[in-house]
């Protein structure tokens, strides 16, 4: 007999077969029998591969989005779509760094920007794990937001559209698509129309944390879990405390760039941030379960 296990290893899986083999027979059966009990054998050791998913797409410093190739469309001369230091990193959205997307007046309502076919996402089917699928835009305006999964073949079952309900602040959307669940081959690239309308005038919006997981907009969660850093603005130190332990922080600049890293391992210090331009900065804390952003301000 035998038993049949998975093993996860990096983005596939390889079947592992463990068997033992009872052998009542003899002579030419007892060849023909452990001939046939080989190609089974053979057959089931052959990997299984799960292609994976790449997310979420931050646009941070070593995460996902930063670094891909995007290419706009539709949009008159596609302005390139620009990794930029989030405009306002309260509330919902204290990420360091986003993506701006300018959407012209001369652009189409359907312009947009997509990853490459083969890179950046990964290859992915939807499954009832990763059916929802949630981006957090800021906006000027209430106009549709538009998300579509195309295939190696360049075939999709289209966009789907949700409208945000804020404008000037950051807001999480979400998007159903168990409609995609079961469909093969995988899916490879991604595609965001981020103000799907006629416009009667340029537009810029923000969009961050694709693929991600649902926010957690709780007040009294947030007001517990949130480091406090003073002063802000400051000059040559700045103090940084939480309620809850804090592993290590870094400090980025508005390009991306890591200026300062620090092991805390404590609920409080002090940070020398003497040797730094005047500008703002984005700060990284680390803590056992969670990552929290915060933007200072250096004087």
């Amino acid at each position: 007999m035998f038993s049949v296990h998975f093993k996860k290893k990096l983005a596939f899986y390889v079947l592992i077969v463990i068997f033992t083999i009872t052998n009542p027979l003899k002579g030419t059966c007892k060849k023909n029998y452990m001939h046939t009990i080989t190609k089974t054998i053979l057959a089931l050791a052959l990997p299984v591969f799960a292609f994976a998913q790449n997310g979420p797409i931050d646009f941070e410093p070593g995460g996902e989005g930063g670094n891909w190739t995007w290419t706009v469309f539709e949009n008159d001369v596609n302005p390139a779509l620009e990794i930029v230091s989030n405009p306002d990193p309260t509330g919902l959205n204290p990420s360091a760094t986003v993506a701006k997307f300018t959407a012209l007046q001369a652009g189409q309502p359907w312009a947009g920007c997509e990853t490459l076919h083969g890179a950046g996402t990964g290859s992915f089917d939807i499954n009832a794990n990763n059916a929802q699928i949630r981006i957090m835009v800021w906006k000027s305006e209430i106009s549709d937001v538009g998300i579509k999964l195309v295939r190696p073949d360049s075939w999709s079952l289209g966009e789907i559209k949700v409208a945000n309900t804020k404008i000037n602040e950051w807001e999480q959307l979400t998007f159903d698509f168990s409609s995609h669940i079961g469909l093969t081959p995988d899916y490879d690239q991604l595609v965001v129309f981020p103000d799907f309308q006629a416009r009667g005038s340029d537009q810029v919006i923000y969009f961050d944390n694709v693929f991600g997981e649902a926010a957690n907009i709780g007040l009294n969660e947030t007001v517990a879990s949130t480091a406090k850093i003073y002063p802000n603005p400051g000059q040559g130190e700045f103090h940084i405390e939480s309620p809850t332990m804090i592993k290590s922080l870094k400090v980025f600049n508005t390009t991306g760039q890591l200026v300062i890293s620090q092991v805390v391992n404590g609920l409080q210090t002090d940070v020398d941030a003497a040797a730094l331009s005047s500008g703002v900065y984005f700060i990284q804390v680390e803590k056992d379960n969670s990552i929290e952003k915060i933007r200072w301000v250096k004087s």
